[in-house]
């Protein structure tokens, strides 16, 4: 699937990193980084920009942060046509504290946002693209708002914002096939000057396939993680999405690398990927915050309990 449209934006550092507090060390980030800049990828993700008045540098890594002056100790001196993207919540950066883009080695902020909160999403996308950044609005938890609202929040976005790409977010891995298709053409048919980006999840072992269907139905910018690593059950991995892409910019070899000698070693000690509490998540459209506590616990290995846990109760 050749496309040259197509935006690869490699996320393992940021979701990755909600497994272990951003506790990333420079050396293994900077070697991410290096590995993704030889294979060519458009975008690499290193993490959030939020507040250190509400999130304590002391339980957090420097990736829950991005200051400046850390991504450049993670770049200086790497040859790469890579481009920095940080993710901001709502709520959570004080957008005055952003520098402009000619000052920070930032080139895109993405705002992550739930349909309810399009609004302020709005707000901050403006203020960053006057910033001279690339925007992205990615909407979280989309299979558990599908209703009239979304629609009233792409007409929004289309008629208001300055934002250059809208990504459908699949936060708890529950989307199939005919649903990413669904989904991307009520966005294409709303947003007729933006760009679609699709983030999946492998709650299902489905983020690989419905990124492809993704691509099938013309969206252009796709987020994966290497060797899958991510929240949870993890992402689409980056080494088969650049098999599937067969674009020669894109060079599978220092991703392969990375993986033999960063992420094996880090997978005994970070758990994400197939686990059957997170497929059960994933299942019944739940957010995998119930799913990760149970695998910290002394109840980790207790599948039924915690499936009929959601099945009677529902989650929060």
């Amino acid at each position: 699937m050749f496309r040259e449209k197509i935006k690869v934006l490699d996320c393992t550092i940021r979701d990755g990193g909600l497994m272990n507090n951003h506790n990333f060390d420079f050396r293994f980030v900077r070697e991410v980084y290096k590995a993704i800049s030889k294979a060519g990828v458009d975008y690499i993700e290193i993490g959030y920009k939020n507040s250190k008045d509400l999130f304590s540098p002391k339980e957090y890594g420097l990736w829950k942060f991005c200051e400046d002056e850390d991504i450049r100790k993670v770049t200086d001196g790497i040859e790469s046509k890579t481009k920095i993207s940080v993710m901001v919540d709502i709520g959570r950066v004080n957008i005055e504290d952003v520098k402009p883009a000619n000052e920070s080695p930032v080139s895109m902020i993405r705002v992550a946002t739930y349909v309810k909160d399009i609004d302020k999403a709005i707000f901050m996308v403006n203020h960053f693209a006057d910033k001279g950044y690339e925007t992205t609005i990615n909407i979280m938890a989309i299979s558990r708002d599908q209703g009239i609202e979304l629609d009233e929040a792409l007409r929004q976005i289309e008629g208001e914002s300055k934002v250059n790409v809208v990504y459908i977010v699949d936060s708890f891995g529950n989307l199939y096939q005919e649903t990413t298709e669904i989904l991307v053409k009520r966005f294409k048919t709303i947003l007729k000057t933006r760009e679609i980006g699709f983030h999946g999840h492998n709650n299902q072992q489905l983020a690989f396939s419905n990124t492809i269907e993704a691509i099938i139905h013309n969206t252009n910018y796709l987020d994966a993680t290497i060797y899958g690593i991510g929240r949870a059950a993890g992402n689409c991995p980056l080494e088969l999405l650049i098999g599937f892409l067969k674009n020669p910019k894109f060079d599978l070899r220092p991703i392969l690398d990375v993986i033999s000698q960063e992420f094996i070693p880090i997978s005994n000690k970070i758990e994400w990927g197939y686990v059957i509490p997170y497929a059960i998540a994933g299942m019944m459209n739940e957010h995998p915050k119930a799913a990760m506590a149970l695998r910290n616990s002394d109840k980790k290995g207790n599948y039924r309990e915690f499936y009929e846990s959601i099945l009677n109760t529902g989650l929060e």
